[in-house]
């Protein structure tokens, strides 16, 4: 995983801080990899640490198909929902409850073409300024998802940006 960008604090706080961004990061591709093997895929979502150490899950529903149910009821059936607009939709509960919070992160299913696989991408911000983020490829199996090994990726604070 990539190392956080503190600004500012050193030992036992710059520890705190890295520990937290950890913490959170990892609770997500926990997550998504639980929701993976247990549904076949996972909706983007966010994950918080509270000020009283609680972690809590922050989830935005599907939008309604367009049109109702004429007509339109298909793109559902064949999973067509917009996870972009999802993952933006959790973004910004998080950056409106990020009040209280030490530590965040998100997570959604991406496409990876240079592993020629899907992968579940997480990041995290802290309130202090660190940033980790990291990419999971895994591929389906006959026996199941196969993961590799856990990549860094890049990040820029989408949350704690002022």
């Amino acid at each position: 995983m990539s190392s956080p960008t503190p600004t500012g604090g050193a030992g036992a706080d710059e520890d705190t801080m890295l520990r937290e961004l950890h913490d959170v990061l990892g609770t997500a591709l926990a997550m998504a990899q639980e929701q993976l093997e247990k549904n076949g895929g996972f909706l983007p979502f966010g994950v918080t640490l509270a000020d009283d150490g609680e972690l809590r899950l922050v989830l935005v529903a599907p939008p309604e198909p367009e049109g109702g149910t004429e007509g339109g009821g298909d793109d559902e059936l064949d999973g067509d929902l917009d996870a972009e607009a999802m993952l933006a939709d959790v973004i910004e509960l998080l950056r409106q409850g990020r009040e209280g919070c030490r530590a965040i992160a998100f997570a959604s299913d991406v496409t990876l073409p240079e592993h020629g696989s899907d992968g579940i991408h997480a990041a995290a911000e802290h309130r202090d300024g660190g940033l980790i983020a990291a990419i999971l490829p895994y591929e389906m199996t006959a026996g199941g998802y196969v993961y590799s090994a856990v990549e860094p990726d890049g990040h820029d604070a989408q949350v704690f940006t002022d």
